[in-house]
């Protein structure tokens, strides 16, 4: 039990710190020598010392507390002569058996001990001496352990390993209360996440051996029984189909009966933002009596009907853009969406519509659409005509798609004023397309991986009809370098700051993109130019324009091939904050990339240069800066956000 102490008593006890505080002005230095040996009981000890003359049975029968140990030792290296002075008077000796005195406070005391010392070597006539003062924080020893359900279930153990890991992040480095406490934070994130949402610390402990110079850390985590989703509950759901949002929420793992996971609901919250449905969407769980499955509740405020955007935009590619979008979320007598645009560039034109269904059970949806294009490279002018009618399934980690296209197309050379062939070339498909994506921030990614593969089988529709085949594949990876180095030391009076589940470093990461292509056919095919490979540009091979590399003709313009490769390496590093994420980084790269009609015939084309990226909160802007070695011509490059 812990008694209050009266206000008299604090009264008297603030004078006698007072007049300790004065001592060693009053005292000639043979009593001040007595003082220091012989340590009073610091004012802020646990237990106050009462006043004098005070008597009460309670009192004393009080059993005296021993002695507190010293919070830390001082080691001077001084001439013999003026050591046992300066131990005697350092003000530092007044604080080692102070029971509470934390690491917050011994830096600040550190930070003003050179001051002191040489105040007190003055008064023996040394005027300029040299005083170095070296205090080393405690380094860290941490342990936890837990309670409940998530102790022996053997589902949990993954969750606990990864507790285990926010916990052991503080091994080895200097201890602070702010890091502990941010420690603890993260640990009980990660119990509540899955599972456990009543999860709480029991118990924790820092122990601090100063004569060791080391913190011990003890943290104890009840979770609790494991908890399941409940039934979904939806509200206000009225222009648009209540069953479409249950779906969708079913589709990102948000099912009745399934453990709770604040992942999946927040990403079915993601995925009803993302359908364009829904202006806001908010997924949450209420408690339940029961205590053993929670109901799931959905919030939504819908969007309009029908949408109209308009846009100004521009790109050192395509020069300035104007563009304009109309969404119909609910077609009238289907309930499909449409999707229409209209964007008109310095070399392109594009006119587009694109259909689709409310997704099904399994999350597939019809989809349908149809596009006018014309493009402009060199003297050629590419207008091209598309169909496409299929299926489509968006999920949590993967993509796919079927369908069939009809493609056509025709080229026109300004130089000459003649057609390329005597009449549009046209060609009819069946496609399917598989995405995975597996990057730990789908905006600024720091690691993970993207794969895309697409493939189709077709025949040419011209005179001569022949079969003909290609695929695409299309690969991203990041890769961050170094171990997560250890925060640097804050000034006096600063907090270190560490977010113990980053894994971003002051060296950056690599990323490297690979991209392939082939049509197999026989050479008298006539396959339409929209089905072939051009690349080069901002997000292609640096260094040069837009659609610059393919076959290049006996006029010096530029055709698509049957064969394209693409390969490009970037090293992405932090410019100002050595720690975490930075807001701006710099980049160096190399890109190459090459188009031929016979895949022996690839010669990569090399581009390499150094740009600056900018992570906003809603992707990367980055300003790249490439050289394009067959040229020797550098051109500037700026792309805006992340997509695969």
């Amino acid at each position: 039990m812990k008694c209050s102490v009266p206000d008299s008593i604090r009264w008297v006890r603030s004078l006698l710190l007072c007049a300790a505080a004065l001592w060693p002005l009053v005292l000639p230095q043979a009593a001040w020598a007595q003082a220091v040996d012989v340590p009073e009981e610091p004012a802020d000890a646990d237990v106050p010392t009462p006043a004098a003359g005070a008597s009460t049975p309670r009192e004393r029968s009080r059993t005296p507390r021993p002695p507190a140990a010293p919070r830390f030792e001082i080691d001077l290296q001084a001439p013999d002569e003026v050591r046992e002075f300066l131990l005697r008077h350092i003000e530092l000796q007044r604080f080692r058996l102070l029971r509470n005195l934390d690491a917050n406070e011994l830096a600040r005391l550190l930070a003003a001990a050179p001051a002191n010392l040489r105040e007190l070597l003055a008064t023996l006539g040394y005027f300029s001496p040299l005083v170095d003062v070296i205090g080393p924080p405690a380094l860290t020893e941490a342990a936890d352990t837990a309670a409940g359900d998530i102790a022996t279930a053997p589902e949990a153990a993954e969750q606990r390993e990864t507790i285990q890991r926010q916990v052991r992040v503080m091994q080895g480095l200097p201890f602070s209360q702010s890091d502990w406490d941010r420690t603890k934070d993260a640990a009980l994130r990660a119990l509540i996440a899955r599972r456990y949402p009543a999860g709480r610390i029991q118990n924790s402990l820092a122990d601090i051996d100063a004569d060791n110079r080391q913190a011990n850390l003890y943290i104890e985590l009840d979770s609790g029984r494991a908890m399941r989703m409940g039934e979904v509950v939806v509200e206000g759901a009225e222009r648009y189909d209540k069953t479409t949002v249950e779906r969708l929420v079913r589709l990102s793992g948000v099912v009745p009966g399934s453990d709770y996971d604040l992942a999946r609901l927040q990403t079915a919250q993601q995925r009803l933002i993302e359908s364009g449905y829904y202006d806001s969407a908010f997924v949450f769980v209420e408690p339940s009596m029961d205590g053993a499955s929670l109901p799931v509740k959905v919030q939504l405020r819908e969007s309009l009907r029908q949408k109209l955007v308009l846009g100004v935009g521009g790109s050192t590619d395509s020069g300035a853009r104007l563009s304009i979008e109309h969404t119909h979320h609910s077609v009238p007598g289907i309930n499909w969406r449409a999707v229409s645009v209209l964007k008109v560039e310095r070399v392109d034109q594009l006119a587009s519509t694109d259909w689709s269904s409310p997704p099904n059970n399994d999350g597939w949806r019809w989809i349908a659409g149809g596009r006018l294009l014309q493009e402009q490279d060199d003297f050629n002018i590419t207008t091209s005509q598309r169909l496409r009618a299929g299926q489509s399934q968006v999920g949590i980690e993967y993509d796919r798609s079927f369908y069939l296209q009809y493609d056509r197309a025709s080229v026109f050379n300004e130089a000459t004023q003649t057609l390329r062939t005597a009449e549009a070339n046209s060609s009819i498909t069946a496609n399917y397309a598989w995405t995975r994506r597996r990057f730990d921030d789908p905006i600024s990614p720091n690691s993970g991986y993207g794969l895309a593969v697409e493939l189709g089988v077709g025949y040419t529709l011209g005179t001569t009809r022949l079969p003909f085949t290609r695929t695409q594949a299309r690969w991203l990876g990041y890769w961050p370098l170094g171990d997560r180095s250890p925060p640097p030391e804050p000034k006096v009076g600063e907090a270190r700051v560490v977010n113990p589940s980053s894994n971003r470093t002051n060296l950056g990461r690599l990323a490297l993109r690979l991209e392939g292509g082939a049509v197999l056919a026989k050479r008298s095919a006539a396959i339409p130019d929209t089905q072939l490979f051009l690349t080069g540009g901002d997000a292609t091979v640096r260094g040069y324009g837009l659609r610059d590399i393919g076959v290049r003709q006996a006029d010096g313009s530029v055709l698509p091939g049957r064969y394209k490769g693409v390969v490009s390496l970037e090293w992405q590093r932090p410019i100002f904050n050595a720690n975490g994420r930075s807001p701006v980084e710099s980049v160096l790269f190399i890109d190459g990339g090459a188009v031929a009609n016979r895949a022996g015939d690839l010669k990569p084309l090399w581009g390499v240069g150094t740009g600056v990226r900018y992570n906003s909160p809603v992707g990367p802007l980055q300003l790249d800066l490439g050289y394009g070695l067959e040229t020797k011509r550098l051109r500037l490059h700026l792309n805006v956000g992340f997509t695969f």
